[in-house]
């Protein structure tokens, strides 16, 4: 016979339903540890239903100590999930874990040993508590030297994170930095970093376009110069006019503090995915079902 009591604490260190503990010690004779072996295996098999759902909600976090830095993104099927203090918990746990490790791969992350298992079976477990398809999208490990400072910034609760190295400047620079990468959401650090052949398409399409305006073959290449350099300032965030003084470039701003910006990370939650259209009553009714 199954008492209560037994019931109350599988519950308490799983967070499974009444009937379902019950039901667990009911099939393990009682053994607390098969229990809670046999709830993860049912959770697993509730989650694996939930791998085709669309999850491109929740939160994205930066992680530091010393001289490295983890930025991470992890996604949920609804903004509901993203305030719930089980996933928060759960991405903490997973920042740190990556932060403490030597790994720097996303599925050696996965493999990571939590107290509930790997970064894997946290998520798995998880997924079946709260009731959403949850999962680890990506994850970036940045190191620094000494002389570099890190910079991060989250935007809307984590909505929008960013991580930036800069080699000679301080950290209120840094987190400057952050801020206007995540305003101003830069597509590459600098000019070099644009892919030769996204210059040339975006030439010829410029070019195109001051012909049609009828100019002149020369005046058409001087204005195509001149819009690729525009460009360059809307894409480059070390060409972007700096948000809290438009006389000048970020670069610039950076070198007048002493320092160089050397690299920088930005994560928005769910960009270049495919999102749920439910509307908000449906989401609340899918929640209760």
């Amino acid at each position: 016979m199954v008492d209560a009591k037994s019931v109350a604490e599988l519950r308490a260190k799983t967070g499974a339903g009444m009937m379902d503990c019950k039901k667990a010690l009911t099939e393990t004779n009682g053994d607390m540890e098969a229990a809670i072996d046999y709830l993860r295996e049912k959770g697993i098999a509730k989650a694996a239903k939930k791998e085709s759902r669309i999850a491109a909600e929740g939160l994205a976090n930066v992680f530091v100590s010393g001289n490295k830095a983890v930025i991470l993104e992890v996604n949920s099927e609804t903004d509901f999930v993203s305030k719930n203090e089980e996933f928060t918990n759960m991405i903490e746990e997973i920042g740190n874990t990556i932060l403490n490790s030597d790994v720097t791969s996303l599925e050696d992350a996965l493999n990571l040993s939590t107290a509930e298992g790997t970064i894997n079976d946290l998520i798995v477990a998880k997924t079946a508590k709260i009731g959403e398809k949850l999962s680890l999208r990506r994850i970036e490990v940045v190191n620094k030297s000494d002389n570099e400072v890190f910079g991060s910034y989250l935007h809307m609760g984590g909505k929008i994170a960013v991580l930036v190295v800069l080699d000679g400047a301080s950290e209120e620079v840094a987190k400057d930095v952050a801020m206007q990468a995540a305003a101003m959401r830069p597509e590459y650090l600098c000019e070099e970093e644009v892919p030769a052949e996204r210059i040339e398409r975006e030439r010829a399409i410029f070019k195109e376009q001051a012909m049609n305006e009828g100019k002149p073959a020369e005046i058409a290449e001087k204005m195509v110069e001149g819009r690729v350099k525009k460009l360059f300032k809307e894409i480059c965030l070390v060409n972007q006019a700096f948000i809290k003084d438009g006389d000048i470039d970020v670069k610039t701003y950076v070198q007048n503090n002493g320092g160089k910006v050397v690299k920088a990370i930005r994560f928005e939650v769910g960009e270049g995915m495919e999102k749920r259209s439910d509307n908000f009553a449906e989401e609340v009714m899918n929640q209760i079902k």
